[in-house]
Formats: C-alpha cells, structure tokens, sequence
C-alpha cells in the first residue's frame, strides 16, 4: 500500500519535466497536439487500461477541513472506492486534519506539504505519491463534500478513455437558505447548461467537487496558477491545449457543502466571480475563433446584457417617460420566469423547500449579478486583483460539521 515500496521509474516524461520547469518559474508555452499526436496519446491511454494500472485514485485536498474530512472519506468508501485509493492531501492545517485522515485512510495515503495553495499542493501529491503512474485515472474533489452511494459505480460504467476529462453531477447538502439557492443554481446548470455543453463540446468549469482527468493529460496540465478559480483556469488548459474532450456523467452525483451565512456565501461568490473575470483575460476569451471562445464570450454577453437592461435601460426609460408600467412589467416578466425554473428545479431535484423559499432565492439571484458585475468592473476594467496576487491561498469560507460515522454509510461494495 506505500507508495515507498514502488520501484522508481527509470525516466520521467518531457510533459512532466516541463510541469516541473513551469512551477519553478521556468514557463513554456503550451504546444497544441497535432491530430496524430492526439490519436497516439488516446492510443497509449488505452494501452495502460489494459496494463496492471489501477482504475482511479482519488485525491482530496485540505486546508483546516477537521470538521468535514471524514465524512468525505466515508462517503467516497460507501460509494464503492477502496480506502487504499483515497489519498489526502493536507496544506499544512494548524488543526487536526491530518490525523483524522491518516486514522480513515492510513497514513501511507496522507501527506503533508509546506503551505503551497489548493493547485501546488494537489501537484504536489500527485509528484510524491506518483500517482499517474499507478493509476489511469486521477479524480480530485474538495475536502467539503461527499459522494452519492452511486458514484464510482457510474464511474466504472461511463468512463471513457477516449475523453480526457470528465465531471459529474454537482449537488447541493441541505443546509441552510443559501443551500436551497445553490439547488436552484446546480439543478438548472446540470440539468439544462450542462447538458447542452456536453452536447455542444463546451463545458467550461470542471468543478471542485467532481473532478476527473486522464492520467496523461493530468500530466500536461498546470495546477499552479496562482488563480482564484483554480478550477476554470486547468478546464480551459484543456481546450486551449487541445489535450482532449470532457465527458458528463449525470448519474455521477456529488453533493457539496454551501456556506451557512449569507455572508459567507458574498464571500465566496465574489472569489468565484473575480477568478472568472481573471481567466477570461489569461485565456483571452474572445481573442479565437473557437467553440470555447464563442460559447463564453456569449454567456459574458447576456450577463452583462441582463445588468444594462435591468440596471440601467428599464429605469433609463421609466425616467424618461413617467411610467412606472415600464419597472412593473420588467419586474413581473423577470418574477414569472424566475418561478417556472425554480419550479422545475424544485421538481428535477425533490427538493420543494426550494419554492418555499423563493422569495429569498429571487433576491439572491440579483445579488450574485450584482457581485458578478462588480467583480468584473474591479478586474477586467480597474485591473485590481490580477491574477498571482492570491498566491494561489486557500480563501475557504466557514464549515460546519457534518454526521460521521462509519454506520452511517452502506459497507463499501467492492474496489473502484
């Protein structure tokens, strides 16, 4: 089970000498794969799925998640992984997340790094416990979640290893009020953005929660950027490198923990937004003709397009004119759609808390477009927070504990 007992490979890859370079400050500029190139690594891809390589090793990254961690374990056990391929880990927490990993997992499968920031520190652990080399497939997931009793199953029947990354299905814990927007939000994209990208070749953001790549292709990817939206910035390394589809698995579903205070929830959504704003300006968004290109420069559009209309051109016109009818109209129209997706969203997800609480849902919906615009006027036009200044920090909100116990989950079903 320690990774110590592991012969040491003779030579490491040009990509991964190359991850190497660029984390010390010796930057490449990523070189697209040709059709040949792509086909040759797919073909290897399906070479190591029939070596002796594992399926997937699963790894969580945490800084301070002491109330969180073991129910992730336990949850990822219950949905069919075997602890011996859960890996963990730790930022160098001042509280006792790395001993209540190594009590779950074992302490072969838990390492703990000098303070180095979500991305360094899963690269990291994918360097020492050199985990592309034993396994095809390399899943990373916040230390704040946890997994439907289905997951890995899914996983094991869906994978293909033609794509060179996949996600699941992103749900929301019943927490609090802003649990029941966060089902709202994550009902609509997965079941309505998420497909049609999937569809389309344009999934964007490969989220936190469930996030699954190609040992090869996790090899060509920086997970060191120094972004605030850490996730964004490695799901557009891929289409701008070329290394390879991302695949959805909807029966795939992973259930993250939401802030509990309205407050926390500002605090977060206004990260998410400005590391958004600053991978448009790294990537150039806009800059290609490409799907990718297209697709987010319209969503960036209609955001914007949505705070012109109801921020300035609806009471631009009710000025002008005298008639209020202008606002009420605006305001019923936006309230009556608003309800037919909370409605949906409520029924897809079975959770009709959701409409019981659409009146708060409504008004924080408007907050997260005001958040969004201002995160964009601070980035992409005042040019503050650019991108490097966060170190690549941890900046988690608040947790709150979840009920853990190894009762508390079916015995695992059998090895991923």
């Amino acid at each position: 089970m320690s990774h110590l007992t592991l012969p040491r490979l003779a030579v490491r890859s040009t990509a991964r000498r190359a991850q190497i370079r660029r984390l010390s400050g010796d930057r490449e500029t990523p070189q697209l794969l040709t059709a040949g190139a792509y086909s040759s690594r797919v073909a290897q891809a399906v070479k190591d799925k029939r070596s002796n390589r594992q399926f997937i090793a699963l790894l969580i990254p945490g800084y301070n998640e002491e109330l969180v961690i073991e129910h992730t374990i336990e949850s990822a056990v219950s949905a069919g992984l075997d602890r011996r391929h859960i890996y963990v880990v730790d930022d160098n927490s001042s509280d006792k997340t790395a001993a209540i990993a190594r009590r779950t997992v074992g302490k072969y499968n838990v390492i703990t790094v000098p303070r180095s920031g979500k991305g360094l520190a899963v690269h990291r652990a994918a360097e020492s416990l050199r985990l592309t080399a034993r396994y095809r497939w390399i899943h990373i997931a916040d230390a704040d979640g946890e997994f439907d009793e289905q997951y890995f199953t899914a996983l094991r029947r869906d994978l293909r290893i033609k794509n060179a990354a996949a996600t699941g299905y992103v749900s929301s814990m019943k927490t609090s009020i802003v649990s029941q927007y966060r089902a709202f939000e994550y009902t609509i994209g997965m079941e309505i953005v998420r497909r049609f990208q999937s569809i389309a070749g344009v999934i964007s953001i490969i989220p936190g929660p469930t996030s699954i790549f190609r040992s090869d292709v996790f090899d060509q990817l920086d997970f060191h950027g120094n972004a605030l939206c850490e996730d964004f910035d490695v799901t557009l390394q891929l289409h701008r490198q070329n290394l390879g589809s991302i695949q959805y698995i909807p029966r795939a579903i992973a259930r993250t923990q939401d802030p509990a205070t309205f407050k926390d929830f500002i605090k977060q959504i206004t990260r998410w937004n400005r590391g958004v704003v600053q991978m448009f300006l790294k990537h150039r968004i806009g800059t290609r003709v490409t799907k990718i290109d297209t697709y987010l420069s319209y969503q960036l559009f209609q955001n914007l397009f949505f705070v012109f209309m109801y921020g300035v051109w609806v009471p631009y016109i009710t000025i002008t004119t005298g008639n209020f009818g202008y606002v009420a109209l605006a305001f019923i129209a936006d309230v009556m759609m608003m309800f037919i997706y909370a409605y949906f969203a409520a029924m897809r997800s079975k959770r009709w808390d959701i409409l019981a609480a659409f009146p708060v849902i409504y008004a924080m919906r408007w907050v997260s477009a005001y958040v969004f615009f201002k995160a964009f006027v601070e980035v992409a036009i005042l040019r503050r927070y650019r991108l490097g200044e966060a170190k690549g920090m941890w900046e988690t909100v608040a947790r709150h504990s979840q009920l853990t116990s190894k009762n508390q989950f079916n015995t695992a079903r059998g090895n991923a």
